[in-house]
């Protein structure tokens, strides 16, 4: 089977994030089929962008993945040039359709940036060919900005994207979601009921069968000091922006100052330096910031930590579900887990692989904290484990990608 995966921010292990198009796709190629990814040269989450040198495309194969990079203005933060970059894109593809239909032949077509407006030339290229069309959701748009950035759904843009979103809905065969809560939702703006298949985030299982990266110098020596001083580690490994709550976190820090416990938090984000400020400010001794680990160095990062932490802030859109990649590393690396969350799903307590307090509350963290500490280190390794287990059992990309595929005919 010839499969066309549109992806606006699509990555590589040469280029960064996002990784889940890589993932799949490679599953997909393993599996005996052909796949073309097509993603805009410029993306804001990739670590490098495609060089194409001036040319309107660039084409590449990645471990079997055939990419097309499609030519698109840069643009920074979420404005106008960012607005400006995803019609670029939309419009190139839209003029490459009967090129793609013809050249490339897709027995699948699958729409698959965050927003949906790539679904109206992915129709048409499927259209083109006679293939099967699906759309792919991660985030729901266009109440995603809707409800975390306060835009009016008279707002022109939104507009745009609510009848992108409807027009997927109608005329997809098969739509694919992340998040695990959305059926009523999408039955609302049109959704049939037998075209729902939920494929959630996962992880490369390949990546934890290799122990031989070693964590930078920093890393590698605060991490055996606290453990030489007999200190319990509450590590956060990811992204530090406004979305991942880090200020209950530092709350609690606050409230058990003085206790031997330490608070590592590893990774960079526009919150970061603020966060820091507060720390030093408020003299709070029991948080140490490290820079980002090399992705391969994960795991032994993660091993590393007596409790891994993860929160959220209160918003009403998580009725929709939660699907986090650092949530599944946390549980990959057999760690037990604290939950800061009030969502529509919990995969912390579906696994029972750690405790899930209320989001913004310095002291539910504190009380979850101590909960876990207070069972003996063997519930805690059999939390960890159990956790370790159902990654293993349910969100690896084999497994996901097989799932996918269900959702395109293929058994």
């Amino acid at each position: 089977m010839d499969i066309l995966l549109i992806n606006h921010y699509a990555g590589s292990p040469r280029h960064g994030m996002e990784y889940r198009p890589y993932y799949l796709a490679r599953e997909w190629v393993r599996a005996g089929h052909r796949v073309r990814i097509m993603a805009s040269d410029n993306s804001h989450i990739r670590t490098h962008q495609p060089d194409l040198a001036g040319a309107p495309r660039l084409d590449e194969t990645i471990d079997g993945i055939e990419y097309s990079w499609l030519s698109t203005p840069a643009y920074r933060g979420n404005g106008i040039g960012r607005v400006r970059n995803m019609a670029s894109f939309v419009m190139n593809l839209y003029q490459d359709a009967s090129r793609l239909a013809r050249d490339f032949r897709p027995d699948v077509v699958i729409a698959s940036s965050t927003y949906p407006m790539d679904i109206w030339p992915a129709h048409r290229i499927a259209r083109l060919a006679g293939a099967k069309l699906l759309f792919e959701v991660h985030d729901l748009w266009p109440l995603s900005p809707m409800e975390l950035g306060g835009m009016s759904k008279w707002h022109p843009f939104i507009m745009l994207v609510q009848k992108a979103e409807d027009f997927a809905y109608r005329n997809a065969d098969s739509v694919v979601s992340i998040l695990p809560k959305v059926r009523e939702y999408m039955e609302s703006r049109g959704l049939a009921p037998d075209k729902l298949y939920l494929v959630t985030n996962g992880i490369d299982p390949a990546e934890w069968q290799d122990d031989a990266c070693e964590l930078p110098a920093e890393a590698s020596s605060l991490l055996a000091g606290l453990r030489a001083q007999g200190k319990t580690v509450v590590g956060y490994a990811g992204n530090h922006g406004v979305s991942n709550a880090l200020d209950n976190l530092l709350s609690a820090a606050r409230l058990v100052q003085g206790e031997p416990i330490a608070f590592v938090l590893v990774g960079s984000g526009p919150e970061k330096a603020r966060l820091q400020q507060r720390a030093a400010r408020e003299n709070l001794s029991n948080i140490w910031f490290l820079e980002p680990v090399p992705k391969r160095g994960i795991p032994s990062l993660l091993r590393a930590f007596d409790i891994a932490y993860i929160g959220w802030l209160r918003q009403p859109l998580y009725r929709f579900g939660i699907a986090p990649n650092k949530l599944m590393d946390y549980m990959m690396a057999a760690r037990p887990v604290l939950h800061a969350v009030a969502a529509g799903n919990d995969p912390v307590s579906e696994a029972g692989c750690g405790l899930t307090v209320e989001p913004e509350s310095p002291q539910a963290v504190v009380e979850g904290i101590g909960r876990l500490l207070a069972l003996d280190a063997d519930e805690r390794r059999a939390m960890g484990q159990r956790g370790k287990a159902f990654v293993l059992e349910n969100l690896t990309y084999p497994v996901l990608g097989k799932r996918f595929l269900a959702a395109c005919g293929v058994s």
